[in-house]
C-alpha cells in the first residue's frame, strides 16, 4: 500500500519517481530496524511501523514543501481503508463535496454561500464507512435548528482546531472510534475550504500519530548515511537556499574539507568531471553547484559514477545543488 502511496504521488509531480529498487532497500531497513518480538503479529506490527516511518522521512525529503501534507493524507486515507473502515466513495465526497450537486434552495442564504450548501446537501446525502451510515442526513435541518451557533461556528477563525466544539455534532463525532476523525475532516472542508489542509494535518496527526504532525529536519549527517560513491546527494533548491555551508561543516567533521567546488555553467563540464575522476583515486568528496546550468553533463551523471573496470573509492561522495527546472 505504501509503494503505491509512492507510485501515485508522480501524478502530483512526474520528478517524484522513485525505483522499486529504493522501495525495497526502505523494506529491508524497517525489517532490520524494527523491534523483535517472539509473537508473529506483533512482530508484524513492528515492521509496519518502522516501514511508514522510513517511507514518510524519506519520501518527506524529497518533495516540494507545498505536496508534503498531500502525501501524508493520501498514506492516512488508504491505511483506513486497507482496514476497512473508509470506502472509495467516501474520499470523493472529500475532495469533491457539492461539486456534483444542483440543488439551489439555499435555505441561509444570508450568511452561506451556495458553494457551502452544495457541499452541505452533499454531505447529506453521503453514506460514510462500509456500514452505509448517513451521518450528516439531518445537517441541514440541523443546521436551521442551531443556525445561530452553527454561523457563530462558521465565523470562526480556527474552527478546526482541537476544543473548537461543532453544534450538535461534536458528541457524536467524537464517539466514532473508526472514523469521527474522518467525519471532522469532511465537515470543515465542507463549511470552511479555507481550512481544510489545517484540519487534514490534524487528521493525520489523529490517524498515524504525533510523529507524523511534527516539524521534520533532515541532518546533513543522516542525508550521507543514505549515500553511496555512485548515489549522489541532490540538493533541489528554494530561493535563497544555499546547503554549501553545512555540507562543508559536515565535511570537516569527517576529515573531507575542503571538499572540491566546481560552480557548474559553460564550459565547465570538463573540469567538474576532472575532479570526480580524480575523487574516485582519492576519495575526496566534490561539490557540483548550480547544476541547472549544465543539464546535458547531468543526463551522463548515472555513467560517470558507475564506471567499468575502475574502483572507486569507498569515502568518494558527489553532491550536487540545482535549482528546479522544466
Amino acid at each position: 500500500m505504501l509503494y503505491f502511496c509512492i507510485v501515485e504521488l508522480t501524478l502530483v509531480n512526474w520528478m517524484y519517481n522513485i525505483s522499486l529498487q529504493q522501495f525495497l532497500d526502505l523494506f529491508v531497513g524497517a525489517i532490520d530496524g524494527a523491534q523483535r518480538s517472539q509473537v508473529v503479529k506483533d512482530r508484524v506490527d513492528n515492521i509496519k511501523g518502522e516501514l511508514t516511518r522510513l517511507v514518510y522521512r524519506y519520501i518527506n525529503r524529497g518533495i516540494f514543501e507545498r505536496d508534503k501534507v498531500t502525501f501524508k493524507l493520501m498514506v492516512a486515507l488508504k491505511i483506513l481503508i486497507k482496514d476497512g473502515k473508509l470506502t472509495s466513495s467516501d474520499i470523493n465526497v472529500f475532495l469533491k463535496a457539492g461539486a456534483g450537486i444542483d440543488d439551489r434552495n439555499n435555505k441561509y442564504s444570508s450568511w452561506m454561500s451556495l458553494k457551502v450548501w452544495l457541499n452541505i446537501v452533499a454531505l447529506s446525502k453521503h453514506k460514510f464507512g462500509n456500514d452505509h451510515t448517513f451521518f450528516y442526513k439531518e445537517l441541514p435541518e440541523r443546521i436551521g435548528r442551531l443556525e445561530k451557533e452553527w454561523k457563530a461556528f462558521f465565523d470562526k477563525n480556527t474552527p478546526e482546531a482541537e476544543g473548537e466544539v461543532i453544534p450538535d455534532y461534536q458528541e457524536k463525532i467524537d464517539a466514532d472510534v473508526n472514523i469521527g476523525t474522518f467525519l471532522h475532516l469532511c465537515l470543515i472542508r465542507a463549511v470552511r475550504e479555507d481550512r481544510t489542509l489545517l484540519a487534514a494535518q490534524r487528521f493525520i496527526k489523529d490517524t498515524l500519530g504525533e510523529y507524523y504532525a511534527a516539524p521534520v529536519v533532515d541532518k546533513t549527517e543522516d542525508i550521507w548515511a543514505e549515500s553511496l560513491p555512485n548515489k549522489p546527494i541532490l540538493y533541489l533548491l528554494s530561493a535563497g537556499a544555499d546547503p554549501t555551508n553545512s555540507i562543508e561543516e559536515f565535511a570537516r567533521k569527517k576529515r573531507q574539507s575542503p571538499t572540491e567546488k566546481v560552480s557548474m555553467g559553460e564550459e565547465q563540464e570538463g573540469p567538474a568531471l576532472e575532479k570526480i575522476k580524480a575523487g574516485f583515486q582519492t576519495g575526496k568528496w566534490v561539490v557540483l553547484n548550480n547544476c541547472h546550468l549544465s543539464l546535458e553533463f547531468m543526463a551522463q551523471m548515472e555513467d560517470i559514477l558507475n564506471p567499468k573496470g575502475v574502483v572507486v573509492h569507498e569515502d568518494f561522495r558527489l553532491w550536487i545543488t540545482c535549482e528546479p527546472h522544466p
